[in-house]
């Protein structure tokens, strides 16, 4: 008995599995400025805390941008004046050390989100 070929036809709608993924990158992007956000206010430096706690994380999603930033008159200053004192364990350059020393975990935290929303 011979074998009958058999057609198929499927029509995929791929929107709603892009529109997933996009969420999952932009919570994995989320997760991982807080990553950095966290590993900065360690090292950012304190006098009364009010740069401390200026410290936010953010995304925007439509881009898949993610943010961290300070919101202090003086962030930007603390963070490039590399003369400044420091109390021990507080530094400048706070924000770009952290983001350069919490990249894999950014990238793993990114990547897990992905794998997620994959199941």
């Amino acid at each position: 008995m011979a074998a009958v070929p058999q057609n198929f036809r499927m029509n995929f709608d791929g929107g709603p599995a892009a529109q997933e993924l996009r969420t999952a990158a932009a919570r994995g992007l989320f997760l991982g400025a807080e990553h950095v956000l966290g590993l900065a206010d360690e090292v950012v430096p304190l006098d009364e805390a009010a740069l401390q706690r200026s410290g936010t994380a953010s995304v925007d999603e439509a881009s898949l941008t993610a943010m961290v930033s300070y919101d202090t008159p003086y962030a930007v200053v603390q963070h490039e004046r590399m003369d400044f004192r420091h109390a021990p364990g507080r530094t400048a350059k706070y924000l770009e050390n952290s983001l350069n020393a919490g990249r894999t975990t950014v990238h793993a935290l990114i990547a897990a989100q992905l794998r997620r929303a994959l199941r």
